[in-house]
């Protein structure tokens, strides 16, 4: 770019930090729907995978983004599902009445921790709060943690696992606030169930970290935080923004970036009431279901159920079209990570729904996988960005002007910054992302600091629907020298793009 053309002037002072990220916001989950599961990633008549039956091409791209947690086995499946049936020798298969489908249970909490393992994450389980009790959740962690206690214990190492699975971090429910899933509860139900099912699992294991379902709604969160706070480690939070579930209408590329306007503000929300009751130095967020898009799964969560299968089970392949997922999804992605970590005091831990599939960021066939878009925004977030928050700030952010989905006029920003350095070693790491459809964004950036390296890593695609299928990669990490720091540099950002601006 020409020296002497004004970008955005912006301003990086290392040394005033705002907070630490835990690397659990960078967290996924997987659920038992559709093709996550069983012909996904557990797929034990395919020749791609290894003598446990998961596939190594997807757990060797799943290692690459470094996944810290998986959070288990939903979802809507969880509210419908015993646990007991799907570990042992004689498995029991169920018919999943949340999604309509026989599930042969034999994936259960065994494989499921092997996958952990393999892959190098903690484990995230998700309990039944719906037709499920209190002692069956806190059998479950018997299951699971336990050195040799009781007869479940006891099953496991039966099972042939001797040592405890040691699994830290449980959830009391799904989303049993909605009239969608099965077992909902009324906020008053809620409190104690969630009371009395705290208290056993603590009696279980007192190290264990337990979350609760909740939302940004007021007295729901109220009643569960009156009843149960003092038993809580986290509180879980769940959004999509284009909500998709009957009909497939996608949002266009500017109807997602108005759904960045107010990224964050079920986290303001959630933050308050926390700070009101106190609760805000005890418990943090885990926004540990979310993503872009809703997953399209038509007539099942409707009073009237669809009855053919091609009405309500053949529409979820339309999931599995790979020319969705474009730079829409990359950008939203990284705009939400961004907002994510600039709240790192209060959230620590976020989970992309799914990792695989559906709307996963890969996706898997008989013969491999494909990596998408939203794949290569966690690639840049986790292994080129750093790990501590620093104070960024602009005179003042370009703005853009789009139609939302609703057809009404808003403004948004057209930039969005975050500036973080490492814990452990010396640099800078900026992500940028320029969410202008058609226009680059200049960029003038200045930091009273000499570096000898400056390298600029960025997602862009030809266009702002470019997207990556199984004969086409339109969209990957591109590598620049941008050269030596010495105070100040000037460069330029593309069109719908995802940066990381590395000074070394």
């Amino acid at each position: 770019m020409s020296k002497d053309k004004l970008g955005v002037e912006i301003n990086v002072e290392p040394k005033r930090v705002s907070g630490k990220r835990d690397k659990k916001i960078y967290g996924h989950f997987i659920e038992h729907f559709h093709r996550q599961i069983y012909n996904g990633i557990y797929d034990p008549e395919s020749p791609l995978s290894d003598e446990d039956g998961f596939r190594t091409d997807i757990i060797e791209a799943v290692k690459k983004i470094d996944i810290p947690i998986l959070r288990w086995p939903g979802g809507c499946f969880v509210s419908s599902y015993h646990w007991k049936d799907a570990v042992g020798k004689e498995r029991k298969p169920l018919f999943d009445k949340a999604w309509r489908v026989e599930d042969p249970n034999t994936f259960g909490t065994d494989e499921y921790i092997k996958m952990c393992e393999k892959i190098g994450c903690e484990p995230y389980i998700c309990t039944n709060a719906g037709t499920g009790t209190a002692e069956e959740m806190s059998d479950w962690v018997e299951y699971c943690n336990l050195e040799n206690e009781g007869q479940y214990a006891k099953w496991r190492i039966e099972n042939g696992n001797p040592e405890p699975f040691k699994v830290k971090y449980w959830s009391i429910g799904n989303e049993n606030y909605g009239h969608w899933e099965i077992g909902a509860k009324s906020a008053d139900e809620w409190g104690k169930l969630v009371r009395e099912a705290a208290k056993m699992i603590k009696h279980v294991d007192p190290e264990t970290e337990l979350s609760a379902a909740a939302l940004s709604d007021l007295e729901w969160n109220v009643n569960l935080l009156k009843n149960c706070g003092e038993f809580l480690d986290w509180i879980s939070i769940h959004e999509y923004w284009d909500m998709v579930p009957e009909e497939n209408d996608l949002a266009t590329y500017e109807q997602c970036m108005a759904f960045t306007k107010d990224v964050g503000h079920a986290v303001d929300e959630v933050r308050g009431l926390l700070k009101a009751m106190k609760l805000d130095k005890k418990i943090k967020i885990a926004f540990d279901e979310w993503n872009l898009r809703s997953w399209h799964h038509p007539n099942v969560h409707t009073i009237e159920q669809g009855v053919d299968k091609k009405d309500y089970l053949d529409p979820r392949d339309k999931n599995d079209d790979n020319s969705q997922y474009t730079m829409a999804d990359a950008v939203f992605t990284a705009c939400f990570l961004n907002a994510m970590n600039r709240n790192c005091d209060i959230v620590g831990m976020a989970n992309f729904a799914p990792v695989l599939n559906t709307r996963g960021c890969i996706y898997s066939y008989d013969q491999g996988i494909v990596l998408r878009t939203t794949y290569h925004v966690f690639d840049l977030y986790v292994n080129y960005l750093g790990d501590t928050i620093i104070d960024l700030w602009t005179d003042q952010l370009p703005q853009m002007t789009i139609n939302d989905k609703q057809g009404n006029e808003v403004e948004v920003e057209s930039l969005d910054l975050l500036a973080t350095k490492w814990s452990d070693k010396e640099g800078i790491a900026i992500a940028a992302v320029n969410k202008a459809p058609q226009e680059g964004q200049l960029l003038d950036l200045s930091i009273a600091a000499d570096y000898k390296e400056a390298k600029l890593f960025y997602i862009s695609g030809e266009n702002k629907d470019s997207y990556n299928d199984v004969d086409k990669n339109e969209v990957k990490i591109i590598e620049e020298d941008l050269g030596e720091f010495a105070g100040n540099l000037k460069l330029e950002l593309k069109p719908h793009s995802v940066n990381i601006i590395q000074l070394k």
